[in-house]
């Protein structure tokens, strides 16, 4: 044992002398280049002076940068995370000044911007060094992987796992974050990730399978009932809500942990996190301890809330930091280069992708996939139990040059080196782990229907209301979780996507989620049905009904309850909805029990729009911004997938013992919905969260649910959980307060004129 120590040391001493000598080598190779830096006196000195000069000065900058970058980087947690970003080569840079300042007889000299540069090249020389000797190295490697997560597992209890536990395997569940089934297929076909072609391909590796969301296709409605169970009352992305007079919007803090208290409440359970769990770049905390960038904690305030502390685990390694800011301009400078090609090339269809958008992409295929990345690679060292990461790069690459665009398809390739990466990691991690990969919805190409038909759905609606229309139809403004991520980042306030002039409450609010719109009556208590619509605006439903460019409308009827609406005339109330004739025919299996669900919502419009879809090409038309959409019915948005390791029990079997359950605990004479549907497959993203949930259970053991005051039989909120049980201490007091209710903000706001947009 005492060789072993011995050896390890002499390694790592290897690897810092060979790091110190690259970086003097690089200070010598600079000096010789850059003009505004020298590393000799005025008087000139010899090549063994200039050297022992190098040798010094790189030896101070290393230094300094071990020990005071993390103290800088955590003191400046108080400023925007991306204002830390933009200071990386700043600082970077101020450090190597002072480490020149520190040589004897003042030898070493630079401009402050040819430091910023010096120091930038120093930071990747010393980092690449460091990694060639460290993959020689498995013990070496997940030393130098795992060294943030050892420092956050300081004062945990022995318990709650750790790299030396022993026990059942831990599970990692990756979300690519608008990723098909037919896309993923594509690219695991096409060689653009042999990762995943891998999982697929060995025999003893992994299975695939797609699932159906829900009508309300999108991040919010599929992870909030992935994570804690249930997205009942989620219509779209965003939604008006009268009574409040508030607009929901699944990307503003407020509102994500508003919905996800919600849930909590209905299902009775803290989510799918809660014990042992890590929740990272994800909407909703999943009742995980563990938590970074995650939207719906970013409402709260306190310690045990700041989702912003992922920033400081990555950004405290100086090479991480100066990485991911080089990486970020060039994806910044990639952007530009692609837009402008696709402008030259007159590619169609296409949408504008100027002002900050090539930041936003940026930050979210660079900054967010870094920091998710290593936050993952920091769980599988500390031994979690359950991890949840969202990646949301191809979601938002795709929303802007299209979901089979080249610049998607590079998005892709990067996506698989990241899975790499995680699943070499797992590989020697004292603990064993499996992988599980799925997606929250996928994306429909096709023109926007403002670029299709000249005006915006906000523009036909009030055409069809007889108010006054712009002559020029204006762009409905295209947002996404990145958008909303980067204004956090920034500690800007989220836009709830409305108008700053508050309309009349006599004017319709509509709201746009991909290819899927809202339509609400503020001045109209509860659901506006048909006959009060039509005295108030006679046109306005064929209007609607009969334009080219939408599928189907939904309206509630005091004589039928509620129809769907489609071309020419046609009517069918919800209770004969079929998949097989009528409107809803061209959208595919599943869609009129998708419609019938949504019509139970207390928050569902007074008239739901889902765009027309051509099966033939597979293309729907976005109201909003995006030539890659999702939010409604038609395509590939609503068919993403599971890819699991075989020994795990299959998802159809978890569905079919649940429907069997539900059949015998029938009494005679009663109906019972089954989980599996006729045409089989998994449907709906709470038929997944089971999934999930079992998986969890058949290594770890049942989880126990959250019992909070006020439920049926529960007791009260500061015993959730019985003595000794193993959900017991801070995370379950945590997923208690979650169920506590949140005031929304600006619930006494003029009713607005808003415009949406999706995740």
């Amino acid at each position: 044992m005492a060789d072993g120590k011995w050896r390890r040391a002499g390694a790592t001493l290897i690897r810092v002398i060979a790091v110190w000598a690259a970086s003097a080598l690089t200070l010598l190779a600079l000096a010789g280049i850059l003009p505004d830096f020298r590393l000799q006196s005025d008087d000139g000195d010899t090549i063994t002076r200039t050297a022992f000069t190098a040798a010094w000065g790189a030896g101070a900058f290393g230094l300094l940068s071990a020990l005071v970058w993390p103290v800088l980087v955590r003191a400046l947690l108080i400023v925007p995370a991306l204002v830390l970003g933009a200071l990386v080569f700043f600082l970077n840079g101020s450090l190597l000044l002072i480490a020149l300042r520190l040589i004897p007889d003042g030898r070493g000299d630079a401009a402050p911007e040819t430091a910023v540069v010096v120091a930038a090249v120093m930071s990747a020389v010393a980092s690449a060094t460091s990694t060639a000797f460290a993959v020689r190295d498995d013990d070496a490697y997940r030393r130098r992987l795992s060294r943030l997560a050892y420092r956050r597992r300081r004062g945990r209890p022995a318990d709650q796992g750790g790299p030396g536990r022993e026990g059942p395997p831990g599970t990692v569940f990756i979300q690519l974050d608008g990723v098909g089934h037919d896309a993923l297929v594509a690219a695991a076909a096409a060689g653009l990730m042999p990762t995943v072609a891998g999982w697929l391909a060995d025999s003893s590796g992994h299975r695939l399978t797609p699932w159906r969301t829900d009508w309300s296709s999108q991040t919010g409605a599929s992870q909030l009932a992935i994570l804690h169970g249930s997205n009942h009352d989620v219509p779209a992305f965003r939604w008006y809500e009268k009574e409040t007079r508030t607009v929901m919007v699944s990307s503003r803090p407020a509102s994500a942990l508003e919905m996800q208290r919600r849930a909590i409440e209905r299902t009775r359970d803290g989510g799918l996190l809660t014990i042992d769990g890590a929740s990272r770049g994800n909407l909703f905390s999943g009742g995980a301890g563990q938590l970074a960038l995650v939207l719906s904690m970013a409402a709260r305030r306190g310690k045990g809330s700041r989702s912003r502390a992922g920033y400081f685990a990555y950004f405290s390694d100086p090479a991480n930091a100066t990485r991911t800011a080089l990486s970020f301009v060039a994806e910044v400078v990639r952007e530009i280069g692609q837009s402008t090609r696709a402008r030259a090339r007159k590619v169609t269809p296409r949408v504008k992708r100027g002002g900050l958008y090539p930041f936003i992409r940026a930050f979210a295929t660079v900054v967010e996939r870094d920091v998710v990345v290593a936050a993952v690679l920091g769980d599988l060292f500390a031994g979690r139990t359950a991890v949840y990461a969202d990646l949301v790069a191809y979601d938002e690459v795709a929303h802007h040059s299209g979901p089979h665009s080249r610049d998607a398809e590079k998005v892709l390739e990067r996506l698989d080196r990241s899975l790499a990466l995680i699943a070499k990691i797992a590989d020697r991690t004292p603990r064993a782990y499996r992988i599980v990969l799925l997606s929250d919805h996928g994306q429909s190409p096709g023109e926007t229907f403002a670029g299709k038909y000249g005006l915006t759905l906000k523009d036909l609606v009030r055409a069809g209301c007889g108010l006054p229309v712009p002559r020029r139809a204006q762009r409905t403004r295209s947002a996404s979780e990145a958008r909303d991520a980067v204004r956090i980042a920034l500690h800007r306030p989220v836009e709830g996507g409305v108008d700053e002039q508050a309309a009349k409450l006599s004017d319709p609010i509509v709201l746009a989620s991909g290819n899927l719109g809202l339509i609400s009556f503020p001045d109209i208590g509860g659901r506006a049905s048909r006959e009060q619509i039509d005295r108030r605006h006679p046109a306005l439903l064929s209007t609607l009904a009969n334009h080219p460019g939408i599928g189907f409308l939904l309206v509630r009827s005091e004589e039928h309850g509620s129809v769907v609406l489609g071309p020419g005339g046609a009517e069918v109330p919800i209770a004969e909805l079929s998949d097989e004739e009528g409107p809803l025919a061209v959208f595919g299996a599943g869609a009129a029990d998708a419609v019938r669900r949504t019509d139970t919502f207390p928050h569902v419009a007074d008239i739901m729009v889902n765009s027309m879809y051509d099966p033939g090409t597979g293309t729907v038309h976005a109201f909003e911004e995006q030539i890659g959409s999702h939010g409604g019915l038609g395509g590939e948005q609503s068919r993403p997938f599971l890819l699991w390791p075989r020994g795990l029990t299959d998802p159809l079997d978890i569905m079919a013992a649940e429907s069997a359950e539900s059949v015998e605990s029938v009494e005679p004479g009663e109906s019972v919905s089954a989980p599996v549907p006729p045409g089989g497959g998994l449907v709906g993203a709470e038929a997944v969260h089971r999934v999930l949930t079992r998986w969890l259970q058949d290594s770890s053991g049942p989880q126990v649910p959250l019992r909070a005051e006020g439920f049926a039989g529960a007791g009260p909120v500061d015993e959730p959980f019985p003595p000794g049980a193993p959900g017991a201490g801070p995370t379950a007091a945590r997923t208690a307060q979650a169920i506590e209710p949140l005031p929304l903000l600006n619930r006494q706001d003029p009713a607005p004129d808003a415009t949406g947009t999706t995740a």
